[in-house]
């Protein structure tokens, strides 16, 4: 078991609970955990830690949402976000802590900088033309790649896209619950491969498994009375904190 200090285990017991309401309830809330984790552990550790939650909580997802699914655009994502997870991985593989550290920090910031820019988006008038081509796609889903592998940050990159493309709120919920329960289950071996899987973190997951489901039921109960737009200034608030830590 990692040896951490009382406070650092509560930074760790939130950031799981959080994962468990953003499967569920908050899409894109899952950027609070991946600056919580990264913050108390080193950067790599993080990621993989990381990872086996946020695969707990998409297992609750998907029975909440998995009949919504739209298998074409996941399908037209497909080629890109395999170029952008095998460009993370390598990154994962030759940095060290220090910069993946950094790097998360940096990545945070500009998922912050999307989901502003998509919330400035979507209070304009909705007369454009819904964008539907493959160089769209593509640049998404190799952003998306690349930022799951590195940080697990690619919630705010999907829920752009998705909106983007004007798609209906439970297609949205149930075609995001099945790209990320894919994605997350196709990085376990990249991130096996180099190491990052070892007994500390198998137990600190362990431990904080009960709070991810714990959270994923919160979410499903609460997920018609939540007001959305609060929680997310605060989960906004707190990440830049939480990004601008990683930096400095």
């Amino acid at each position: 078991m990692p040896e951490l200090l009382p406070w650092a285990w509560a930074v760790l017991a939130l950031a799981a609970l959080a994962i468990g309401l953003a499967k569920t309830a908050i899409p894109g809330g899952g950027i609070l955990p991946v600056a919580l984790f990264a913050a108390v552990l080193p950067a790599r550790t993080s990621t993989a830690a990381l990872l086996l939650l946020l695969i707990v909580g998409d297992m609750f997802a998907l029975v909440a949402y998995r009949r919504h699914a739209h298998w074409p655009t996941l399908l037209r994502l497909a080629p890109a976000v395999v170029a952008g997870l095998v460009a993370g991985f390598a990154f994962l593989a030759i940095g060290d802590d220090n910069v993946v550290r950094r790097a998360i920090g940096v990545i945070l910031l500009a998922m912050i900088a999307v989901t502003l820019w998509r919330r400035w988006r979507q209070s304009k008038a909705d007369a454009e033309t819904a964008p539907h081509g493959v160089v769209i796609a593509s640049t998404y889903g190799a952003l998306a790649g690349f930022t799951t592998m590195v940080a697990n940050a690619a919630g705010p990159v999907m829920s752009m896209y998705f909106l983007a493309m004007r798609t209906p709120v439970q297609v949205f919920l149930g075609t995001s619950a099945w790209f990320f329960a894919i994605v997350n289950l196709v990085k376990v071996p990249f991130l096996a491969g180099i190491g990052l899987f070892n007994g500390p973190v198998l137990l600190m997951d362990a431990v904080l498994i009960p709070l991810v489901v714990i959270g994923a039921l919160l979410g499903i109960r609460l997920a018609r009375r939540m007001k959305q737009q609060v929680f997310d200034k605060i989960v906004i608030g707190l990440t830049i904190i939480g990004a601008v830590y990683l930096l400095f």
